[in-house]
């Protein structure tokens, strides 16, 4: 793979992003993510052959939140197999905020597994069989350190504030989709959401993403085919809730963002990107990071549709 200026091209991105900051707001729904710098900023790009490229405050930890559904859903496929896992949740595109319950009124089954009810969904199918520590090594291993942990501030205060969360869980439960014991499920959604990476982090999991699953050193495979398959579809058609469809057309990478500022995004057999910025647009997505990645798209040629 030939990427060149990446270096320059990466800190051009930063600066064009952060004059959107300010269109932003951090979220406050979380009463602890609320406390969040707005200007925040940063990036880190790592290659598949495991050049690391940071801008800005890559350096920062923040809570993974949403984007630990990708790796839950990883886990869940892995361990039971997408038979019992869409037997809970659907594939498609939601529509609707990502912690909507109105589809549940409608539908028994949540969309997708990117969005809350969908991810509770599959936090219950994992929190019935597994411990919490056996997704957390996981999540260590492909972000590549293993001093990952819960940040106990953050936890605590999505657990006692979720209350939408509560409902969506419980109404799976009234219906039969989550069957398993709801306060224990809604413990371990919280704790998957409120575990504490930075830039890098995220970025050397993007990569394995773009290197088909494939441990960047060692070359050992870390998650199957047929898991990617269904993990990037996804990601392509929900991984930025109902921004999704306008994400494709101007980044064109499989994405997937997080309330905590994080967005992680791949170019296929290139590279991974984690970008971080607190600061949200109305649909939850960093509104720097996003800008960030389209620009980082048209300079590097990493649309998948650019033909480069």
């Amino acid at each position: 793979m030939e990427l060149t200026n990446i270096e320059t091209i990466l800190n051009d991105a930063l600066i064009h992003s952060s004059k959107y900051i300010d269109d932003g707001n951090v979220a406050t729904y979380i009463p602890e993510l609320a406390k969040a710098d707005k200007n925040l900023l940063g990036a880190s790009i790592v290659t598949i052959e495991g050049k690391r490229y940071h801008v800005g405050d890559w350096h920062q930890e923040f809570t993974i939140q949403s984007i630990s559904k990708t790796i839950s859903l990883i886990f869940a496929l892995h361990n039971l197999g997408p038979e019992i896992v869409f037997n809970k949740v659907g594939m498609e595109p939601s529509g609707d905020p990502f912690n909507s319950i109105i589809k549940l009124e409608t539908k028994k089954y949540p969309s997708n597994p990117y969005i809350n009810a969908g991810a509770i969904a599959v936090a219950g199918l994992i929190s019935e069989r597994y411990s919490f520590e056996d997704y957390l090594k996981l999540v260590r291993l492909f972000c590549g350190r293993n001093s990952i942990e819960v940040d106990e501030n953050v936890y605590m205060s999505e657990s006692k504030t979720g209350m939408l969360n509560r409902s969506l869980a419980y109404m799976m439960n009234s219906s039969g989709v989550l069957e398993a014991d709801v306060e224990k499920t809604l413990d371990f959604y919280f704790k998957m959401c409120s575990v504490k990476v930075n830039s890098n982090d995220l970025a050397n999991y993007a990569a394995i993403l773009a290197n088909d699953g494939l441990d960047l050193k060692s070359g050992d495979r870390l998650i199957d085919n047929s898991i990617l398959k269904i993990v990037k579809s996804l990601m392509l058609t929900c991984g930025m809730y109902d921004g999704s469809g306008e994400f494709a057309i101007r980044v064109g990478m499989p994405a997937k963002s997080g309330v905590g500022g994080g967005i992680l995004a791949f170019a296929e057999n290139k590279l991974g990107i984690c970008v971080f910025g607190p600061a949200l647009d109305s649909q939850g997505n960093s509104i720097g990071g996003y800008h960030m990645l389209e620009y980082l798209s048209k300079e590097l040629g990493l649309h998948y549709f650019s033909g480069k």
